[in-house]
């Protein structure tokens, strides 16, 4: 089933007399509950696709329908209706509240989500049950991105976008929260997209969109992806 479609969609900035092509006529179509990489370097246009499709922008022209919904011309509160029930969002910073212990920073979704999981549940799922009165100063880095992605997960999203998770981690966690990421598109049906200028994730990807110069330059099914044990780091 199509869950992503873009049709023709492009996102100008405008500045005085001068205009940036951030997105120039994407046209892509992706198939729900696969872990997807959109790779391309940095000003690449990846992040503006990530920020049109998670509803933090909307497109200078063209179509973008998320589950058959046209999302192209919602309103500012209908986008936020939209962000809090369809998509959940893992950054490279992690954006935890430093006040807030880890249970307390997942369980902030109970307010704006409409069906949320236990955060107790998700805390668990990634191996931090024992961590959820420590605050985030007392955590690793991989840990505050686990935190992140469990608290993105409580939200019970439909698509998760993650925007260079690993880009701040080292190689042996960078391949804990990728896996991470990978079993939630195999074991829980998410809709895993992952932008990244990283090769190597990639090769992990059941389809890879390579963006360069505000286009989509190809979309490609790959059908033997690697483990993340798998790949050379």
């Amino acid at each position: 089933m199509k869950i992503i479609e873009f049709e023709e969609v492009s996102r100008v900035y405008r500045s005085g007399d001068h205009e940036q092509r951030a997105l120039d006529h994407a046209t892509l179509s992706l198939e729900e509950g696969k872990f997807i990489v959109v790779l391309g370097p940095s000003g690449a246009g990846k992040s503006t696709m990530l920020n049109l499709l998670g509803g933090l922008d909307s497109p200078t022209s063209g179509t973008i329908r998320v589950g058959g919904k046209d999302i192209s011309t919602l309103s500012a509160n209908e986008l936020a209706d939209y962000r809090a029930a369809t998509v959940g969002f893992v950054f490279q910073s992690y954006n935890l509240i430093p006040t807030l212990t880890v249970l307390e920073n997942v369980a902030l979704v109970k307010d704006i989500a409409p069906d949320p999981l236990s955060s107790h549940d998700m805390l668990r799922a990634v191996g931090l049950e024992d961590h959820i009165h420590n605050f985030p100063s007392e955590l690793s880095g991989g840990e505050q991105q686990r935190v992140s992605i469990a608290r993105a997960l409580a939200k019970n999203p439909k698509i998760l976008l993650c925007d260079e998770p690993t880009g701040a981690l080292d190689s042996e966690t960078g391949v804990t929260v990728l896996k991470l990421l990978l079993s939630m598109a195999r074991d829980m049906g998410k809709t895993i997209i992952i932008v990244t200028h990283n090769q190597n994730i990639a090769k992990m990807a059941d389809v890879v969109v390579r963006v360069k110069s505000g286009r989509i330059v190809s979309c490609e099914t790959q059908e033997h992806p690697l483990a993340a044990e798998e790949v050379d780091w």
